[in-house]
């Protein structure tokens, strides 16, 4: 959208560069609240004693919640304006702290991780928003870097207070209390870039259609999205309790080393891709999180964390190219009045690959143990990549094809 299209900023104390800042560093906050509990799980199974499926449906708790608010309230911010919805997503977000720093049981764990999903879509959307109506073209960067760089220092934050700081199951949600109470202040000193107007009621309604151009597309990018994100559920759920086995290590760094190799190389992939066309960046994607699958399957039968590391940047590139490709490949066949439909569409392919996959996985746990599902899941991973790139190139085939024969007919 060319600048003089998007809404004139409104009184506010920051000027768009700081503006834009501060929208950033709450957006990473968020992402950074995420991933916190990655590295306690174990923790919190050994004090409480409870299952591996109880442990990913406390993770998945979290994804579906995050798909319901985009769903549901991703437009909320075109109605209400921005600073009010980020304003509610703060709210929530703090709720979502308070309720882990009184935890006493699972129960808690899962009613703390709704709250925290329904406050991150709500501020995915509404910020993500914001930072596009700043600047375009570094707005829609920062959205797509952010997160992923924003799970990585909540991964490794969480490590260090772990090993570092008292009371390691509270100090991580006090310190992100404090984060964004202030940054709920910043945010009344950004200016206004959305505008009111009527219709904040109905925007709630899903709005979820597939355009007809875009449903071959969508399809054919299925089986790398589910790949990736099933990687990430896995990543963000039962990835330290599997290294801690594999390795015969008690180090609190090793599940958060992990998560941050896989997003920082991700953002990394996405900033290095992000000039490539769709089909390079599919292509490229898919290859890479094949190569770090099978990397990571070998660290975690040899035991040794070097090559389950350098496993997790092979396939964090996959994911971050993977992503970017399946995204660009899906939105640009969209009219801007399809794309709300088509990204809400996306999105629930996303987010049930994030969820629902980690909490079958828990299942598996149970009756295989870890180190069998870890295998089983690698593997249903590498097989939807190698599918996706064997499509990728029958749909590029097929489309140079049609291409001189319609040439041919004028």
């Amino acid at each position: 959208m060319p600048r003089s299209m998007l809404p004139a900023p409104t009184a506010g104390r920051f000027p768009p560069g700081l503006a834009s800042a501060v929208h950033t560093a709450t957006l990473m906050t968020f992402f950074a609240a995420s991933s916190a509990p990655t590295p306690l799980y174990r923790l919190y199974q050994t004090s409480w004693g409870f299952s591996p499926m109880l442990l990913t449906s406390i993770f998945s708790a979290y994804a579906l919640a995050l798909l319901v608010s985009l769903l549901s309230a991703g437009a909320l911010s075109d109605y209400a304006g921005r600073r009010p919805v980020i304003s509610l997503a703060l709210l929530l977000e703090l709720l979502a702290m308070a309720t882990f720093l009184c935890a006493v049981g699972p129960g808690w764990l899962i009613a703390a991780r709704i709250l925290q999903g329904a406050a991150t879509g709500l501020a995915a959307a509404s910020i993500g928003a914001a930072l596009l109506d700043l600047h375009h073209e570094r707005g829609a960067l920062t959205n797509s870097i952010a997160p992923m760089v924003g799970m990585a220092l909540g991964a490794l934050g969480a490590s260090a207070l772990l090993r570092f700081a008292p009371a390691p199951l509270h100090m991580v949600y006090a310190l992100l209390l404090v984060a964004f109470i202030a940054e709920t202040g910043l945010t009344w000193c950004t200016p206004e870039t959305g505008t009111r107007r009527p219709g904040a009621f109905a925007s709630l309604r899903p709005n979820i259609v597939i355009p007809p151009q875009a449903r071959a597309a969508l399809l054919a990018v299925t089986p790398i999205n589910v790949a990736i994100w099933m990687l990430g559920g896995f990543y963000l759920s039962l990835m330290p309790s599997l290294i801690a086995q594999v390795t015969h290590s008690s180090s609190v760094w090793l599940g958060g080393l992990a998560v941050a190799a896989l997003t920082l190389s991700g953002a990394v992939a996405i900033m290095a891709a992000r000039g490539r066309p769709a089909f390079f960046a599919l292509m490229a994607g898919g290859v890479m999180l094949a190569l770090g699958v099978l990397a990571i399957l070998l660290g975690v039968h040899s035991g040794l964390a070097p090559i389950l590391l350098a496993g997790s940047v092979l396939a964090g590139v996959g994911f971050g190219a993977g992503f970017l490709g399946a995204l660009r490949t899906v939105m640009t066949l969209a009219a801007p009045t399809e794309r709300a439909g088509l990204m809400a569409a996306f999105y629930i392919e996303c987010y049930l690959a994030n969820s629902l996959p980690a909490i079958a996985a828990g299942y598996l746990v149970r009756r295989t143990g870890l180190l069998a599902t870890a295998t089983i899941y690698g593997v249903a991973i590498i097989v939807l990549t190698l599918l996706a790139i064997t499509l990728a190139l029958v749909n590029r085939r097929n489309i140079r094809i049609r291409q001189p024969a319609s040439c041919t007919a004028r």
